[in-house]
């Protein structure tokens, strides 16, 4: 028979940085389960886990992560990455929420490294949020790190706090905006991003 202490130790180390394993050994003996037993001995380690990697954007420096990344270039035509595939937990029941994220912007002679703007989405998203924050935040930051003549952010997300409690329904989804500059002021400007990313 196996030394079941021995494989709890093991899945369980001593050390638990912010207390995170307790607090969900104490949430799973508030919901009436044994978290002794065999197919949750292991679960407070995972959800810790799990959690930090899905709030990860916390500790991500914007400017760290933009070096090196800007590029002088005369172009002023705009630029856009669509469908950068985005997930975020919901701050108010940390519930997952998760779709599509589109970024244009009008350069002012610089330009960004195109896979930089997917990350920036993350460093963001990977905190606890609300959709409309998350858009504001992401669209900001661009403009703090490209300096362009305007930014346009657009989110389209499913929330499963709609999909699996309260109202509960399932084809609901959320569209948020932000825009900046040249996407707020000129209506032919946010046009031409909104016919981009249909």
């Amino acid at each position: 028979m196996p030394n079941t202490r021995t494989r709890h130790a093991e899945e369980e180390p001593a050390t638990d940085p912010g207390g995170l394993r307790a607090a969900v050994r104490g949430l799973l003996e508030g919901l009436g389960e044994d978290p002794e037993r065999e197919g949750l001995r292991a679960t407070p380690r995972r959800v810790a886990e799990s959690l930090r990697y899905l709030t990860g954007g916390y500790g991500v420096d914007l400017e760290k992560l933009m070096n090196g990344a800007i590029f002088e270039d005369p172009v002023d035509e705009m630029v856009v990455v669509k469908d950068i595939e985005m997930y975020s937990l919901c701050e108010h029941h940390m519930l997952p929420f998760f779709g599509k994220c589109h970024i244009g912007y009008l350069p002012r002679g610089k330009v960004v490294g195109l896979s930089k703007l997917p990350r920036i989405v993350d460093a963001f998203a990977h905190r606890l949020q609300v959709q409309e924050r998350l858009t504001n935040q992401i669209a900001h930051a661009v403009m703090k790190a490209v300096k362009p003549l305007g930014v346009g952010v657009v989110i389209e997300a499913s929330h499963l706090c709609m999909k699996m409690r309260g109202v509960a329904k399932q084809n609901s989804f959320a569209v948020t905006s932000c825009m900046l500059g040249g996407f707020k002021k000129d209506n032919r400007t946010r046009a031409e991003f909104l016919s981009f990313i249909r």
